[in-house]
């Protein structure tokens, strides 16, 4: 009987030690000022991204799938990150590719330079950034005014106390910026870290069919599910490790095609200028 009682106690005292959830306008406040885009976070670093795409059925089945590795470097102000292929379905590129990938590389960046060289150029990408920054922030503004956010419970992912959050969106909430008007048509749970305050998952899911190109090039089901992970790197800084989404469309308006992509990103390095214009033979 004793040893009932004991058994009994010790499994209820994790729950009756349970400390409350954070309050939830200071939680978000420190949140909402860390919150920024995969890009941004990856733009001091270079890294290698692992690509693979899938063809599936009907029945969820694979029926083809090809695999990419990039090495990749942070881009040129204004341009989007440079990629360099290094393997395709397991086998390395050939040093002849390698090496005309690497000079058309030197060619743009030398471009690059001489376009840049002026002063009303170099203000023209100052404001395009600037345009950028202003264009995310208000989406996230509008982020926090669309959804009924509410926190649920702690829970451990990879060894990190998170705070799980949902995010289902409001009614009658007119979005203000076209990211808005696309976010309203998704419902969110998130996992963020309690100590860091740092998104760690996200798993967004279609509430409605979404279509993209007219209705004509890609159609987002209801029920899609895509997921975003981080992890933290160096104990310093927190940065995509994975990324995997589904979509439908049709090839030349005909055939439907149903894709899943994921996107696994490792050996973040930090970016230097010398790793920017000389490239090593892969591993």
């Amino acid at each position: 009987m004793r040893s009932l009682v004991i058994a009994m106690m010790l499994a209820a005292a994790p729950f009756a030690q349970e400390k409350p959830l954070p309050d939830f306008d200071a939680f978000a406040a420190q949140v909402k000022l860390r919150l920024a885009t995969d890009e941004e976070r990856q733009s001091g670093y270079m890294f290698e991204e692992r690509r693979t795409e899938q063809k599936v059925d009907g029945d969820g089945r694979v029926t083809s799938e090809s695999a990419k590795v990039f090495e990749v470097y942070p881009g040129l102000p204004g341009e989007p990150r440079y990629r360099r292929l290094i393997e395709e379905d397991g086998r390395g590129l050939v040093p002849d590719k390698l090496a005309r990938q690497d000079r058309e590389r030197q060619e743009q960046v030398e471009s690059y330079t001489k376009a840049q060289a002026s002063e009303p150029q170099r203000q023209k990408a100052a404001r395009e950034q600037e345009k950028a920054r202003r264009r995310y922030n208000a989406a996230i503004d509008d982020l926090f005014r669309l959804y009924d956010i509410h926190m649920i419970r702690r829970e451990s992912i990879n060894g990190q106390t998170t705070i799980l959050a949902t995010l289902d969106p409001k009614d009658n909430v007119k979005p203000q910026t076209d990211d808005g008007k696309i976010m309203r048509n998704f419902k969110a749970r998130a996992w963020i870290s309690e100590s860091d305050y740092e998104l760690v998952r996200v798993e967004i899911e279609a509430i409605r069919d979404l279509s993209f190109g007219m209705g004509l090039l890609a159609r987002v089901h209801k029920g899609t599910v895509a997921t975003f992970e981080r992890r933290k790197v160096n104990g310093e800084v927190w940065l995509p490790a994975k990324v995997t989404w589904t979509a439908s469309g049709r090839v030349l308006l005909v055939r439907r095609l149903r894709l899943r992509g994921i996107s696994e990103f490792s050996n973040y390095k930090k970016f230097t200028v010398d790793t920017s214009t000389t490239y090593g033979q892969p591993k």
